[in-house]
Order: structure tokens, then sequence, then C-alpha cells
């Protein structure tokens, strides 16, 4: 399974994946481009002419067609590892075809499977690996088996065979453990790129890659989303009283507060300092507004621990919603920390929505 960036803040390599796969088919596409022009080279340098040569260049023109046709005019629009696999697949396939016609397991282009073990263990995991070795394994006993008499059980000729097929196996086993190596260290650093160190939730460059996704794919669809600026009413005096740790505490607090009443569909980052920032997908400002006061609440009646004193905190909030607050996500952002000054200078502790009468009825209600 994927890793999901969409999950109450938690940060689980945004876009990982699908950004993982563009790298990748471009990777191919650029292996199988090179396995043509090699084995053109191949032939120009043998300069052969017999109906062996006819039938390489056979399968050069049939395999560079399906090359094109199944990248450049997206036969198979869809990114996916399945797709990397087929193309492969046919890979194998076709340099099978080539050595069968360039001397079978004495041709000098058996080492081109192994451009296609490195291929599958870089880009498409142990068990497509595991496939593509077994169907290469196939097709090496079909070159070199299928026209003599020679078992393959013989203990000579299956220790031959073994020898030949070690290799490969080796590069497949150890290109998968140093690619599955480098694939979660990249993938930590993303994270660790996108993440706030304090809270564990997004930071501002995650939530405005997110949120700026979120807000095309309302205009692509119509649909409307919220966005909530939640600031700590307390923490600069809780610092000056108990210290930075407690202040860290409180922090931390207010982030689990926040999370249990939100959504997996819902994205949650730390703004800075003591402010964060929501977005609601599918959700108006009425809707916003009902989770905005469970989160005051919450955080309301959640005292934080100090030294075995409860300290009461509260959270100020505004609201701001697409599209009825502004047509661009910088403005929908910027109403809505509007609405939250608005809060703050109604006497903290409140949720206000962008605009005239609902701020009023925001701070009556949360009083």
């Amino acid at each position: 399974m994927g890793y999901d960036f969409m999950g109450k803040g938690q940060v689980t390599a945004p876009g990982f994946e699908a950004e993982e796969l563009r790298g990748f088919s471009r990777t191919v596409a650029e292996i199988e481009w090179l396995l043509v022009i090699l084995i053109m080279l191949y032939q120009v340098v043998q300069g052969r002419s017999d109906e062996s040569n006819a039938q390489v260049y056979f399968g050069l023109v049939i395999y560079s067609a399906f090359v094109i046709g199944f990248r450049y005019f997206n036969i198979y629009r869809t990114e996916s590892r399945w797709k990397l696999a087929i193309e492969t697949w046919v890979m194998i396939i076709f340099i099978t075809w080539i050595i069968l016609n360039t001397g079978r397991l004495e041709s000098p282009l058996t080492n081109l499977y192994l451009l296609t073990i490195v291929t599958s263990a870089l880009t498409l995991g142990k068990l497509i690996t595991l496939l593509e070795v077994a169907l290469i394994t196939a097709c090496y006993i079909y070159i070199g088996y299928s026209t003599t008499d020679d078992s393959l059980f013989w203990i000579s000729n299956a220790g031959d065979f073994m020898t030949q097929l070690a290799p490969m196996l080796l590069v497949a086993y150890i290109t998968t453990m140093l690619s599955a190596d480098i694939r979660t260290a990249l993938m930590r650093i993303k994270v660790l790129s996108e993440t706030d160190e304090l809270t564990g939730i997004y930071n501002v460059r995650a939530f405005t890659s997110l949120a700026d996704r979120g807000h095309k794919q309302s205009i692509r669809y119509g649909q409307t989303y919220s966005i909530l600026m939640v600031d700590s009413d307390n923490l600069k005096s809780v610092n000056d009283a108990f210290g930075h740790d407690a202040g860290n505490r409180l922090l931390k607090l207010t982030v689990t507060c926040i999370q249990q009443g939100l959504r997996e569909t819902d994205i949650f980052a730390r703004y800075g300092g003591d402010e964060f920032v929501v977005m609601l997908p599918h959700t108006h400002a009425d809707g916003a507004f009902e989770v905005a006061e469970r989160i005051r609440k919450a955080i309301g009646g959640t005292p934080l621990d100090t030294h075995g004193k409860d300290v009461n905190t509260t959270v100020s909030i505004g609201i701001a919603s697409f599209p009825d607050h502004g047509a661009e996500l910088a403005m929908i952002m910027n109403r809505a920390d509007q609405a939250l000054y608005t809060s703050k200078n109604r006497g903290r502790n409140c949720c206000s929505i962008s605009g005239g009468p609902q701020s009023a009825r925001a701070v009556a209600e949360s009083t």
C-alpha cells in the first residue's frame, strides 16, 4: 500500500508514491531505448546478412512499435507498478527473441537479461523481481535445451545451468536490497522535511502543497472547503510561568485535542509558533463552525498538568470558506486569519466566521 498524505495531519511521505512512479517510468523508457540502440549497434558491428539477421530486425521493429504505442500513445494511461512490470516482461520476451537468433546460449547478448533484472529490482520490488527471475529462468531453459537431447536433470548440465543463472540471482538479490534501503531513506528524508519536529504533524511547506492541490480539486469539481486558523491563547503565559517544556507539552496537548475532532481527509498542520491551520474538504462555513466549536470545547475541557497543578487552556479560531470568502487559496487563508484576530479581539476562547453577522453569532454561541 502506498503512503497516504491525508490523515489528520499524520505525515506519511506526501505524494511519494506518485513521484516515485513518474521517475521510474522515465527511467524504464530510457532503458527500453537503450536496449534497442545496443542491439542495433551489435547488428551493425556483426555485419551479418543471413535469415537470423532479418529476424533480429523484425524483433526490433515489433518491440519499438510496442514501446511507442504503449508509452507515447497512452494505451495504458495510468502510471502504476503493473504497467512497468508489463513493460519489463515484454523486454524479457524481446531479449529472448534476440538471443534465439544470435547464437542461443553462446550469444554475447545473454547478459542483457541483467538489464531487466536491475530495472525490476530498482523499480518494482522483490515480488515482481522474483517473478521476472522465474520468467528469465524459463526462457533460459527454452533457449538452451529446446533443441537438444541432453537432459537438464543430468548432474553436469544442471551444474552448468545453475552456474549460468547464479549471477542473475545474485544481482537480483543485492539490487532489491539496496533499492529497498535507498527508498526507505529517501522516504524518511521527505517525511522529515515536511513534518513539524515538535508535534509530528505537517509543517507549513507540506500544508501549502496539499492545500493547493485541494483547492484545485475544489475548483475542478465545484466543491467547497473551509480553513480553520487556530491559535493557542495561553502559550506565552504558560512559558513564562512554567517554562518552555510546559509550553511544548501545551502545544502537543492542543494538537491531540484538534486531531480528535477531525476526519481522516482533513489536513492539519502547525502554521508557526502557537498557531495551527486546518483544511476541511467538502465543508461549508456552518459545518466548519461546528468543527471549530468541538475543538474549542475539547481544549477548554482538557487542562494542562504542570507538576501536579492543572492549568486551563483555551484557543481562538478563525474560519473562512471557499468560494464564499474568496476565489483563491491565499485569500481564504487571509480571511481565516482575519477572523482569528476577530476572535482574539473579542476576548479569546471563541470562534469567528469571516464576514459580518456570522462572526457576531459565533461570539454569542461561544460565550
